[in-house]
């Protein structure tokens, strides 16, 4: 048995890790044409280019982890209130509340950029950082909402009353068997909405107007260029973010913190 997951395990991570080797040959390549199966010579050109102050690629990485970071921060904020009423009460018209929350997955981001570019522009918002973080809580939001929905159902509140009868105030309960409990799925929940702001391209090019430049927009402008060494490199640098917020959240992921463990210290 052990040696059986041992086996899945690799070749999950084989499947996650090869799409990936292409794009590192592409970015120490110079000139690689079908039908090679390796590039005939190596550089390290576009590295040395993307790592450069022309290159721009360091600014744009930090732009793309602010805005990334933010979006999380607002959404947790606003999601966790949320996620935590929609999974142990129930109301009247609590399926549609559900179903609102996820049309913004379900319309196309450009028909929903372009009903809220006039409302943007009006609040002063466009071509703004402020103005790009916002726009991502439009499809980050719901991925917070309903994680944490889920994470609230399984959760059993009257460990929060049995504290409170204990003397714990209302933030020693919620610090002390709440958060152990729900710490998992709220990592999780993080994790997605960081990676859903990390990736959007049209909703940051309509408000950020260009003039906020993060990964995906510097990655698509060099791949339309033509320039593939280039693309590997600026690609590499804009994976290699969402895969170690993967490995620092996977020791959350097994579940194994319980509210219980919190009582001790009350």
């Amino acid at each position: 048995m052990t040696r059986l997951r041992y086996l899945a395990g690799l070749a999950l991570l084989i499947w996650l890790v090869l799409p990936l080797v292409p794009l590192g040959l592409w970015s120490v390549s110079r000139g690689w044409f079908f039908p090679d199966l390796l590039p005939r010579a190596f550089s390290l050109d576009a590295w040395r280019y993307a790592m450069s102050d022309v290159g721009g690629v360091l600014p744009a990485l930090w732009t793309t982890t602010l805005v990334a970071l933010a979006a999380t921060g607002l959404s947790l904020l606003v999601g966790l209130p949320a996620g935590r009423a929609l999974g142990l009460y129930r109301f009247r018209g609590k399926r549609m509340v559900e179903l609102l929350i996820l049309a913004p997955v379900i319309v196309p981001g450009i028909a929903v950029v372009m009903g809220l570019h006039g409302v943007f522009i009006a609040l002063g918002l466009t071509n703004t950082i402020w103005g790009v973080i916002l726009v991502h809580l439009i499809p980050a939001l719901p991925y917070m909402i309903l994680v944490t929905a889920g994470v609230f159902a399984n959760f059993d509140s009257d460990f929060e009353a049995q504290a409170r009868s204990l003397g714990a105030t209302r933030w020693q309960a919620f610090r002390h068997v709440t958060l152990p409990a729900i710490l998992p799925g709220v990592v999780v929940a993080a994790m997605f909405t960081f990676l859903v702001s990390w990736s959007q391209y049209i909703l940051t090019l309509m408000i950020g107007g260009g003039r906020v430049v993060t990964l995906p927009l510097m990655l698509f402008s060099v791949a339309s260029a033509g320039r593939n060494d280039l693309t590997g490199a600026i690609g590499v640098v804009y994976v290699l973010p969402g895969l170690v917020v993967i490995a620092l959240s996977a020791r959350y992921l097994t579940g194994r913190r319980a509210a219980l463990t919190g009582f001790g210290r009350i």
